[in-house]
């Protein structure tokens, strides 16, 4: 099993290019980082966490600039999106952001996906709640056609182009991995159809997590790795997801000055 961590990098807490040598240095095989593009001010939307949104949510430097940081001063560490919110990206750029990260750290990035929560965020980006499963769909198999194919060209409801050129082309092959988030009733639908992998939330669907593993990797023909988000650090919960058929998990790291969360992954590095 594999161990990284799953974390808000802000303007107040541990820059991104420490926590990446931080990482690699305590041996973790991953950073994944969360975006807000913004929180608007007036909001209905219920944050799934609970009553009060966390300050860390406001302040998210942008994930593609964090994790360049972090990939220029390691070797080793995956730098993925944990979660890109595909929904509020054009994915002309957003396949060039992330094939251009593969590019920079030398075939070593992922990009974890999903919808999101905040209507209020994403009707900002034009985006209608109502539909945003749908546009996520189109939005990541464009950018799969712009990584693997030399003239791509997608005609959908919502993503329309005609052929292009898209560059760089991603190093890994035959393109970084897509990890689909979330635990609802069709998202093993999105993983059979477009997914690379399952990266669900520790507690919000993981129970009878052998069971469900099972189930997706049956209704998708082929072996999903799944890494799970969030988890607590404890050894026996460790054990049971590593059981489970879970290949990586990320714990969640608080948002924090350098000294701090360098204490903090001493003690989560124990853990191993």
């Amino acid at each position: 099993m594999k161990f990284g961590v799953s974390t808000f990098v802000t303007d107040d807490g541990i820059a991104p290019a420490p926590l990446g040598r931080a990482l690699e240095e305590r041996g973790f095989a991953s950073l994944f980082v969360a975006e807000h593009s913004h929180i608007p001010v007036r909001r209905e939307s219920p944050w799934p966490g609970g009553d009060e949104l966390p300050r860390r949510y406001y302040r998210t430097l942008d994930p593609f600039v964090a994790l360049t940081a972090a990939a220029t001063v390691t070797e080793r560490l995956r730098v993925g999106t944990g979660i890109a919110l595909v929904v509020q990206r054009d994915p002309i750029h957003l396949a060039k952001e992330i094939a251009s990260l593969d590019v920079v750290s030398g075939g070593r990035a992922a990009l974890g996906v999903g919808a999101g929560w905040n209507r209020e965020e994403m009707r900002n980006h034009g985006t209608d709640p109502a539909t945003r499963m749908r546009l996520l769909r189109e939005r990541v198999l464009a950018v799969k056609e712009l990584w693997t194919q030399e003239k791509a060209e997608f005609h959908g409801e919502f993503v329309d182009f005609d052929p292009v050129f898209s560059y760089p082309k991603p190093v890994q092959d035959p393109h970084p991995p897509v990890l689909v988030g979330g635990a609802g009733p069709t998202t093993f639908d999105r993983v059979a159809e477009f997914g690379d992998a399952w990266m669900p939330v520790y507690g919000r669907g993981t129970d009878d997590l052998a069971a469900k593993i099972a189930r997706l990797r049956e209704q998708a023909g082929r072996e999903v790795p799944v890494t799970v988000f969030a988890a607590p650090p404890e050894p026996s919960l460790i054990a049971e997801l590593e059981r489970a058929g879970v290949g990586e998990v990320l714990f969640d790291l608080p948002t924090e000055p350098e000294d701090d969360t360098l204490r903090r992954l001493d003690g989560l590095a124990e853990l191993w």
